[in-house]
């Protein structure tokens, strides 16, 4: 299991990021886009190390990298907050929401990074569930909140696009609060995801992927909505079993499944859909307008 978390973490890490920042917002995180590879590498380097002074400095380099990120999103919550006119709204609509919720999640993954090459049991846990949260906190947390915000920003006035803009933050917190609390609190945060992901699989396979300009664009809006009927259906199974004790994956299958299908088939292809779908079209295209969210 250790080699193929690794993987995916570096799918993660090296790759994922940097192009959702560049959906996010192509000008004001461009330099941070271009920057983080010098960050992310030795992050993901840090996971074939041992344990150890060595490994764990690679890993606070991400650790720094992710810390500025989150910061960007106070700095855009702030922004929002001051520009509120009186009696106006005073928080971010649910694609700006969503977005922010994709910037503060990667600091989550590497302070679990930062714990587990260190060999510290952060808050008590144990090594092999901070290693499991720095990918969920990758794809359930970065990618998935972004691509939520981006079908809400698309597909706002669609009730399910609204819903999914809410429901995937909101899961995921519920999620990283279910550590703390107990199996049921988790299996309540995997079940809020679960929908809210599906409403993304729903908006997408309905209304976008028609809509693509090309059919390799339609293609990967195709491949990402049906992989997260799968692999939602496995998350909630491993849930239920945590909290009710009925028979359900191991971590090591969940990884291979769950884990690969949510990064290859989810996450990888969603962004590169929507990097295409946000791109300039061609003078004898025609254009589906999908501009960044921006909280």
């Amino acid at each position: 299991m250790t080699v193929l978390v690794n993987l995916i973490v570096a799918l993660g890490t090296v790759c994922a990021v940097p192009l959702g920042l560049r959906l996010i917002d192509p000008v004001g995180l461009r330099r941070a886009a271009r920057l983080w590879p010098l960050a992310a590498v030795p992050g993901a380097l840090s996971l074939w190390l041992p344990r150890g002074p060595v490994a764990t400095a690679l890993a606070l380099l991400y650790a720094a990298a992710a810390l500025a990120l989150a910061a960007t999103a106070g700095a855009r919550l702030r922004q929002v907050l001051t520009a509120a006119r009186p009696g106006g709204r005073r928080l971010p609509d649910p694609a700006g929401a969503a977005v922010l919720t994709a910037l503060v999640s990667p600091s989550v993954a590497a302070t679990a990074l930062v714990a587990e090459r260190a060999g510290y049991r952060l808050f008590g846990f144990d090594l092999d569930v901070l290693a499991l949260t720095v990918p969920h906190f990758h794809f359930a947390g970065f990618t998935a909140a972004l691509v939520a915000g981006l079908v809400c920003r698309s597909s706002g006035t669609r009730p399910g696009a609204r819903w999914a803009a809410y429901s995937v933050p909101a899961g995921t917190l519920l999620v990283l609060l279910g550590y703390f609390v107990d199996d049921w609190a988790e299996l309540l945060g995997a079940v809020v995801l679960a929908t809210g992901m599906w409403a993304v699989a729903l908006v997408t396979w309905r209304d976008l992927r028609p809509a693509a300009r090309d059919r390799t664009t339609a293609t990967l809006l195709a491949v990402s909505a049906a992989v997260l009927v799968l692999t939602m259906l496995l998350a909630l199974w491993w849930a239920a079993g945590e909290a009710t004790g009925i028979v359900h994956p191991t971590l090591t299958w969940m990884a291979a499944t769950h884990g690969l299908g949510n990064a290859l088939g989810f996450a990888l292809c969603s962004l590169l859909a929507w990097r295409r779908l946000t791109a300039p079209a061609a003078p004898s295209s025609p254009s589906v307008p999908a501009p960044a969210p921006r909280p």
